[in-house]
């Protein structure tokens, strides 16, 4: 396996916590570079934010996970929130994990029908969240 290509995407997000689809952003530079086949790794940079693959059809679904990781890891109760605040976004991140990767099958991603590629985030908004598209064959 060898490093094809690598280009960081930014996202500015609105919200303290959500899901933000990158997915057509993804797509977009696979269909650029003329892969076939290979991976993608997606990699957000930062102790707040998190990658996940998740339902694309129902936003009800991307609700629910803000919803069960907030009465997971509640705001306000940490030892990190003594310094700025966001003890349970760190948690939330470190958690669900910053990074994913995804097969590239015949110049398109290996994601189910209902799969996407999420940014999520828990310490917004933010202007810019990097989030970095490592390709390998």
């Amino acid at each position: 396996m060898s490093i094809k290509d690598q280009t960081v995407i930014s996202v500015s997000t609105d919200s303290r916590e959500a899901l933000y689809d990158i997915t057509k952003e993804v797509e977009a530079r696979v269909k650029d570079l003329k892969m076939k086949t290979g991976m993608v790794n997606v990699y957000v940079r930062g102790a707040t934010a998190a990658i996940m693959i998740q339902e694309n059809w129902d936003e009800s679904v991307q609700t629910d996970v803000i919803h069960l990781l907030q009465k997971m890891i509640p705001r306000g109760v940490w030892l990190h929130d003594q310094q700025d605040g966001n003890g349970d976004s760190h948690l939330k991140a470190g958690l669900v994990g910053p990074s994913e990767s995804i097969p590239i099958i015949s110049g398109k991603l290996g994601l189910s029908t209902w799969q996407n590629i999420f940014l999520c985030e828990f310490d917004g908004p933010r202007q810019s969240r990097e989030v970095v598209l490592t390709f390998v064959d």
